[in-house]
């Protein structure tokens, strides 16, 4: 399944000396992360989007400047189906953008989208009127029960203010579980630690928080 990267610093920091480790445990995860990438952050207070159907180690990651909020995803395809550029994560609506790793059998909801994570995404949206974390909380418990079975379901949704996470997994803690770590004013969340000046503590299961 997908590798998930979300940065929020004080200050700019260099995009590219977190791209680099982050591609490197992609490439060399348990799983294969090749069918693509995106990444999106902050410039002048608007989204910028990168995405490519390449691996992410295999891009030029030097050619991004500086960012106070970033969202990265790699992307491993469910049955190596649907692999296209426009099925690559960061989805955007409105000012909101999502990545998602996770594998849900069984679903019974009837959304639009093209893949799985787009249909959660958009289903989402659906929850809106309860308040945003409220409302992800709600989403997350009514996709649990209308699914047989949930192997992983983990997500990070941001807009230019406010950043939520959801994480949940009945397997594989090992893969599934996301990290956090903090030091001088950068906040990071990742599906596994990478090289850092800080100490990564493990994200507890079943956790719906604001980041």
């Amino acid at each position: 399944m997908c590798r998930l990267l979300w940065l929020r610093a004080d200050n700019p920091f260099e995009i590219a000396s977190h791209l680099h480790p982050f591609g490197a445990l992609c490439r060399d995860s348990e799983e294969y992360q090749g069918h693509g990438w995106g990444c999106v952050w902050l410039e002048d207070g608007r989204w910028q989007f990168h995405h490519n159907i390449a691996p992410i180690w295999t891009d030029d990651l030097d050619r991004f400047g500086k960012t106070s909020l970033l969202l990265a995803h790699a992307r491993s395809a469910f049955r190596d189906e649907g692999i296209a550029v426009e099925n690559n994560m960061p989805f955007a609506r409105d000012n909101e953008v999502f990545i998602f790793n996770g594998e849900l059998s069984g679903v019974r909801i009837r959304e639009e989208g093209r893949i799985g994570a787009e249909k959660i995404f958009n289903y989402i949206g659906r929850f809106a009127h309860h308040g945003t974390l409220q409302g992800l909380n709600k989403a997350v418990n009514v996709i649990e029960k209308r699914s047989r079975y949930i192997r992983a379901m983990n997500m990070i949704l941001a807009t230019p203010e406010r950043s939520l996470l959801a994480t949940l997994y009945n397997e594989n803690p090992g893969y599934f579980q996301m990290h956090r770590a903090s030091a001088g004013g950068l906040n990071v969340v990742c599906s596994e630690p990478y090289p850092l000046d800080a100490t990564w503590r493990p994200i507890e299961n079943r956790t719906v928080t604001e980041l």
